[in-house]
C-alpha cells in the first residue's frame, strides 16, 4: 500500500472519528462507509478540510444489495456510492452510505455540498427508489412520468405488461398491452468437424 493510501486513511478517520463506520484500503482505492445519520455532515468535512479537501463529486449511483454475493449479504438492501475527487491533493475516495429502511430507502441529499449530484441522485431515485432528503428538484429523469416501479432493483419484473409507443393517427403517445410473446430461446451450436484442431 502507498504512502498516500495510508496517508489519506488517517486523515479520514482523524477528521471522521465516529462518523464512518469503517475504511478500508483495497486495490489501490481508499473506501468509507459512512453512517446514514452522518451522510450530509460528513460530505462537508470531506469537502471543507483542509487536510481532505474533496471539491469534485465525480460520481453517485445506487446499489441494491439483494442478493449481492450469492445471497451472502447481512446489511441493508439499499447503498448509494459516490466518488470524490481532491485536486489540491491529488486523490480519490469511494464513500458508502446504506440507507436504514429497506422499505423505505432515504438518506440526506448531498447537492447543496456538491451541485453536480443533482442528476445522480433523481437517476438513483428513478432506477432504485432511493429518496434524497432534501433533494429540490426529485423526480423521475430516464424513465416515463408514468412508469411504476424502479427498473434496476433486482426484484423488478424482467418483462412488462404494457408498451409505450408512438400513434401517428392520434398524434401522441399510448400505451397498451404487449404484443411480443414470451419465449425461451436456447442457442444452436454448430461445430464443424475438426474445430480447432489440426488443419
Amino acid at each position: 500500500m502507498s504512502d498516500r493510501l495510508v496517508q489519506l486513511a488517517a486523515n479520514l478517520e482523524k477528521v471522521l472519528g465516529k462518523r464512518a463506520r469503517s475504511i478500508e484500503t483495497a486495490l489501490g482505492e481508499v473506501t468509507v462507509v459512512v453512517n446514514a445519520d452522518t451522510y450530509f455532515e460528513s460530505a462537508m468535512l470531506l469537502r471543507d478540510d483542509p487536510s481532505l479537501a474533496f471539491e469534485q463529486l465525480i460520481d453517485l449511483c445506487g446499489v441494491d444489495y439483494q442478493d449481492f454475493g450469492d445471497g451472502s449479504w447481512s446489511g441493508q438492501r439499499f447503498g448509494v456510492v459516490s466518488h470524490l475527487l481532491s485536486i489540491a491533493h491529488n486523490w480519490r475516495l469511494r464513500v458508502r452510505v446504506f440507507a436504514p429502511d429497506d422499505s423505505y430507502p432515504l438518506v440526506a441529499s448531498i447537492t447543496p455540498v456538491w451541485n453536480s449530484a443533482n442528476w445522480f441522485e433523481r437517476e438513483a431515485f428513478d432506477l432504485y427508489g432511493i429518496l434524497f432528503e432534501g433533494h429540490d428538484d426529485l423526480r423521475r429523469i430516464l424513465t416515463d412520468y408514468g412508469f411504476i416501479g424502479h427498473p434496476f432493483r433486482k426484484d423488478f419484473p424482467i418483462s412488462g405488461t404494457v408498451e409505450m409507443r408512438y400513434d401517428p393517427e392520434l398524434k401522441r403517445v399510448v400505451y397498451q398491452p404487449v404484443t411480443i410473446e414470451a419465449r425461451e430461446i436456447t442457442p444452436r451450436i454448430v461445430r464443424e468437424e475438426q474445430y480447432g484442431g489440426p488443419v
